[in-house]
Parts: structure tokens; sequence; C-alpha cells
């Protein structure tokens, strides 16, 4: 099954390892640590045009993806089920 992320971008339920909120996560250094680096990397995809709310962490053919997504961590939880 596959997740809408919007912007006519979705990815597979079974490659997301972790729905992450942007408000509550960045907070921490470890995860603004993170983020740098896979931007640094060339694993940072932004699928929105506005500010992100939410970050999906996705591992698929050995490639690891940081989707940066408009959406809340709820509302993509909730498409997942």
């Amino acid at each position: 099954m596959y997740i809408q992320l919007g912007s006519d971008m979705a990815v597979r339920d079974s490659s997301i390892l972790g729905i992450f909120d942007m408000d509550n996560t960045t907070c921490s250094k470890h995860t603004r640590k993170f983020l740098n680096e896979a931007e640094k990397n060339g694993q940072v995809i932004t699928v929105c045009d506005d500010l992100p709310k939410s970050f999906l962490l996705t591992s698929e053919y050995g490639m690891d993806r940081v989707y940066l997504c408009q959406f809340n961590a709820a509302t993509l939880e909730k498409r997942m089920k």
C-alpha cells in the first residue's frame, strides 16, 4: 500500500521507518543534527511548498530518505491504517 504525501508524491508504507512531528522533534539537537546531515547527503526530499509539519524517514532499496511533508504526523499515521 502507498501513503500519499502530497504534491503527487507517495511512498510505500512498508518502507516507512518513522513519522515525526517537526515541532516536537526539532527541539532536540540530535534531531537537528540528523536533518542537517541528511540535507548535506542529498537525502532530503521536500514535498510541500509551505513550512513542513512532519517528516518521514524511509528506507527502500538500501537508500535512506527523509521526506518533509505538509501534513501533521497524526494525519499520516491515520492514512497508514
